[in-house]
C-alpha cells in the first residue's frame, strides 16, 4: 500500500484514507462499527486516523484483498495479533527482569545460606541469553 512519505500528527479525516487507500467511507464506517478500526475524534466529532489505525487497515487490506479473508476471520486475526504482542511484551519485561536478578549474583549471606544447607546445591551458572 502506497502512503505519504510525512504524516501528520493529529491524524486524517476520513475523507482523506478512502482516497488514499481506494475505499468508499462506508467501508471505513462499517470497519469501525464491526470494531476492527477504532479512529479518535475531533471536538466536532469528526473521525481521525492516527499513524496506528492506518497500519491496522493495511493489515485489514492485506487481509481482505489478497488472501480473502471475512470480516469474522480478520476480527479473529486481530485480535491474535493484539494478544501475541501483548505476550512479547511479557516476555521480555520478564527476560530484563531474569538477566537483572542474575546480574546481581548471589550475596554472601546467600551463599552461607547454601553452604549450611541439608542437601547442598551448586549455585547456578549465568546463562548468557540472546535477543
Amino acid at each position: 500500500m502506497a502512503r505519504p512519505r510525512k504524516r501528520a500528527k493529529a491524524g486524517y479525516m476520513i475523507s482523506a484514507v478512502a482516497e488514499l487507500y481506494k475505499l468508499h467511507p462506508q467501508t471505513l464506517r462499517l470497519y469501525e462499527r464491526v470494531g476492527l478500526l477504532k479512529p479518535s475524534r475531533s471536538q466536532g466529532n469528526t473521525r481521525l486516523y492516527t499513524d496506528q489505525d492506518l497500519e491496522r487497515l493495511e493489515v485489514i487490506l492485506t487481509l481482505t484483498r489478497e488472501l480473502g479473508v471475512n470480516l469474522a476471520g480478520i476480527e479473529i486475526i486481530l485480535n491474535m495479533r493484539d494478544k501475541m504482542s501483548e505476550m512479547q511484551h511479557q516476555m521480555e519485561a520478564f527476560i530484563g527482569f531474569v538477566r537483572g536478578e542474575l546480574a546481581k549474583g548471589f550475596s554472601a549471606e546467600d551463599r552461607r545460606a547454601m553452604r549450611n544447607a541439608i542437601v547442598r546445591a551448586i549455585p547456578p551458572k549465568a546463562i548468557h541469553i540472546e535477543k
